[in-house]
């Protein structure tokens, strides 16, 4: 069996660099540099977005939204007869992915397929009663949310902020 070397004594052959997490000086930092992340657009954009969307999704629980459902739900509101193409263009949704989450907000009875007045090939979407009903609390909701998050903005820097971020991705 080998022993260990001794203890302050001397060792055969030469000194090993002692790598820097076990170097004498301390390893840790007392305040964490931030600064070029924080000059980072899409870090400051996907920070932002977890703070509202982590108390999005804790609102709308009681409504079993997620904010893509909440985000269709929404727009069949605002534009009944909205065409399944029309929803994929204007979320940027696939429609692949967009037919199993119509056909979920169908199965809760939320929503209904009706044929479209000018185009005989497509069909339009509309909210049920229930659906309604529910999007009227889902978006009262949203509101609400949006004006607590909005707190530290200005009316005018709540439209500015949504155009700039609007001139990113439209």
């Amino acid at each position: 069996m080998q022993r260990p070397p001794p203890q302050g004594g001397a060792t055969s052959g030469p000194a090993k660099p002692v790598p820097r997490w076990h170097a004498k000086e301390d390893p840790f930092v007392d305040q964490v540099d931030t600064t070029y992340l924080e000059s980072l657009l899409g870090y400051n954009a996907r920070r932002a977005a977890l703070a509202v969307i982590e108390v999005f999704l804790e609102r709308m629980a009681r409504y079993q939204l997620r904010p893509v459902d909440f985000s269709v739900l929404s727009l069949i509101t605002h534009n009944p007869g909205i065409t399944s193409r029309q929803l994929c263009a204007a979320l940027g949704i696939l429609p692949p992915n967009l037919v199993g989450m119509v056909g979920a907000l169908e199965k809760r009875e939320l929503i209904v397929r009706k044929p479209h007045p000018r185009d005989g090939r497509a069909m339009g979407l509309h909210l049920t009663p229930a659906g309604q009903k529910l999007m009227q609390g889902a978006e009262r909701t949203a509101a609400e949310l949006e004006g607590e998050v909005a707190t530290r903005l200005s009316p005018a820097e709540q439209k500015t902020l949504i155009r700039l971020l609007k001139k990113i991705y439209l």
